[in-house]
């Protein structure tokens, strides 16, 4: 991998631990010579996120809309900033620029953000690691109803096990560097339907 996608959150969050993993992420990116890219903020954990990596030395790469370049207030010390005109560019671009993908607590934009690079994998429209960096057991309900999609076979559990997950930037890391996509076909039960 030579720079990794983070999804987080344009607020810190209630507790102190989301900021602080946001910072020790950033400051592992930098540490393993990873670049990031991001939604281009300087608020929230983004910006967290982007101030620990550039502190390590990373290379930093924000994608930002222009409607948000105010409202989520840019990041104007990146290595690179990229403004573009929709939230689907955005999301496009910061994929194409990856080669991994994590994603940080957040709100509504950041599983937006995850849920579209999982639908893309499971439509083998990339063979990127995606993982969660569990802050304070945040993912634990979402990832106990994905564990619900498998067993109502909305969903394959080998695409349930492709997501990653760890409480540790490190750990996180490592895991993505070891991933082998899942090949198999992404309907269930086709012959039924």
């Amino acid at each position: 991998m030579r720079r990794v996608l983070v999804f987080c959150g344009s607020s810190p969050g209630r507790l102190p631990a989301y900021t602080e993993a946001a910072a020790a992420l950033g400051r592992e990116l930098a540490r393993q010579e990873l670049g990031l890219v991001y939604g281009g903020a300087a608020v929230g954990t983004m910006g967290v996120l982007a101030d620990a990596a550039l502190g390590g030395g990373a290379e930093v790469i924000g994608v930002i809309p222009r409607t948000l370049v105010e409202k989520e207030v840019a990041h104007n010390g990146l290595s690179d900033l990229r403004v573009v005109e929709t939230m689907h560019e955005r999301k496009a671009q910061m994929e194409s620029l990856a080669d991994g993908v994590i994603a940080l607590p957040g709100g509504f934009g950041t599983l937006d953000e995850l849920f579209e690079i999982l639908t893309w994998a499971q439509l083998g429209l990339h063979n990127k690691p995606v993982g969660l960096l569990d802050v304070e057991g945040y993912w634990e309900q979402l990832l106990a109803f994905i564990d619900h999609m498998v067993v109502e076979r909305f969903l394959h559990s080998a695409q349930r096990d492709a997501l990653l997950v760890a409480r540790q930037p490190g750990e996180l890391l490592a895991q993505m560097t070891d991933y082998q996509p899942p090949v198999l076909e992404k309907w269930l039960d086709r012959e039924q339907s």
